[in-house]
C-alpha cells in the first residue's frame, strides 16, 4: 500500500510539535472583561442567568479592576444600572451618573487599567429602547444628541474608549464630531458596527434591567438572516470615524467576522454574549460538556474567525486557564 509523501500527522504526534506549527493563538490581551455597575455600597450580587457574573457597586470596581489586571487582562467594558430611568435616558449622560463615577473610581484606583464604556440608552430609558421615541417609534436623529452627549460624558470622565451600541444611523460621526469638538481627538470609538437582533441576549438583560417594555429592537437591530448588509452597515461606520469595528453576538456570527477580517483592515472585535456564556455554563454545570475546554475552543474559534478583540465574560477565567 502506499502512502502519500505528506503525512499530517507527523506533526500532531505531541504538544511540542502541535504547539510549534499552531495557528491561531489567545491571550489575555485579546480580551475585555465586560463589567456591571449597580447604585449603592458594598454591593456584588451575582446575576441568576450568570454564574460568575456580578453586580457590583462603584466601591467594589477597584478590587475587581485590580484582580483583572493581576491576570493579565487589562481592558474593561462598562455597563451602568442608574439610580432613575426616565423617556430620553438622561442619566446616561449624567455628570454623576453611575458609569461617569465609576469611570474615575476605576482611573483613579487603578489607572493602568483600560476602561472602554459602552454608549446606548437602553438602561437608562423606562421603556428600555436604545433610543428616544416619538409618536410611538425609536427616533433616530433625535437619539444621536443624547448619544454624543453620553460619549462626551464618558471622555471627561476619564473613559480610555467609547462603544456605541444603539444601532442607529450616524451615531458615529455624531460621536467623533463631539469628541473632536471637545479636544478629545485621541479617544477612539468601538463601534458596533454589526450588531444583530438575536436572541442570545436574554442574561444580560436580565443583568442590567434594559429589556424593553414593549415590543423589540428589530427596526433598528440587524436581521439574523442578513450577511451583506452587514458590510453595508461596516463601512458606513468605518466612513464616519470608526478605529475598531465589533460583531455581536461572536459564535453565531462567526462567518460575519470572518467576511469583515477579509473586507477591512482596522482592528475586529467580537461580542461573546451573554447567551453564549450562559449555555456553556448551564451544560458545564450539568457534567454534559467539559466547561473549560469548551470555553477555551469557542474563544479560540472567534480569533481563528478573525477577530483581534473578544468582548467576554470568561475572560478572567480564560486568562487563568492560560497561566
Amino acid at each position: 500500500m502506499m502512502f502519500p509523501d505528506y503525512r499530517p500527522r507527523r506533526l500532531r504526534r505531541n504538544e511540542a510539535m502541535r504547539s510549534l506549527i499552531r495557528e491561531t493563538s489567545i491571550s489575555a490581551a485579546n480580551l475585555i472583561y465586560p463589567l456591571f455597575v449597580m447604585p449603592g455600597k458594598n454591593v456584588r450580587e451575582e446575576v441568576p442567568s450568570m454564574p460568575g457574573v456580578f453586580r457590583m457597586s462603584v466601591d467594589k470596581l477597584a478590587a475587581e479592576a485590580r484582580e483583572c489586571l493581576d491576570l493579565g487582562v487589562n481592558h474593561v467594558i462598562l455597563f451602568g444600572l442608574p439610580e432613575k430611568k426616565d423617556p430620553v435616558g438622561s442619566g446616561a449622560h449624567a455628570k454623576d451618573g453611575i458609569i461617569q463615577r465609576a469611570i474615575k473610581e476605576i482611573k483613579n484606583k487603578v489607572p493602568e487599567m483600560m476602561v472602554t464604556t459602552d454608549v446606548c440608552l437602553c438602561e437608562y430609558t423606562d421603556h428600555g429602547h436604545c433610543g428616544v421615541i416619538i409618536e410611538g417609534m425609536v427616533d433616530n436623529d433625535a437619539t444621536l444628541e443624547v448619544l454624543a452627549a453620553t460619549a462626551l460624558s464618558h471622555a471627561r470622565a476619564g473613559a480610555d474608549m467609547v462603544a456605541p451600541s444603539d444601532m442607529m444611523d450616524g451615531r458615529v460621526a455624531e460621536i467623533r464630531a463631539a469628541l473632536d469638538e471637545n479636544n478629545f481627538v485621541n479617544v477612539p470609538i468601538m463601534s458596533y458596527a454589526v450588531k444583530y437582533a438575536s436572541s442570545f441576549y436574554g442574561p444580560f438583560r436580565d443583568a442590567a434591567e434594559c429589556a424593553p417594555q414593549e415590543g423589540d429592537r428589530r427596526g433598528y437591530q440587524m436581521d439574523p438572516a442578513n450577511s451583506r448588509e452587514a458590510m453595508r452597515e461596516a463601512t458606513l461606520d468605518v466612513e464616519e470615524g470608526a478605529d475598531i469595528l465589533m460583531v455581536k453576538p461572536a459564535v453565531a456570527y462567526l462567518d460575519i467576522i470572518s467576511r469583515l477580517r477579509d473586507e477591512f483592515d482596522l482592528p475586529i472585535a467580537a461580542y461573546h454574549v451573554s447567551g453564549e456564556y450562559a449555555m456553556i455554563k448551564a451544560a458545564a454545570e450539568k457534567g454534559w460538556i467539559d466547561g473549560e475546554r469548551v470555553m477555551a475552543e469557542t474563544l479560540l474559534s472567534i480569533r481563528r474567525a478573525g477577530a483581534d478583540i473578544i468582548l467576554t465574560y470568561f475572560a478572567k477565567d480564560m486568562a487563568r486557564l492560560l497561566g
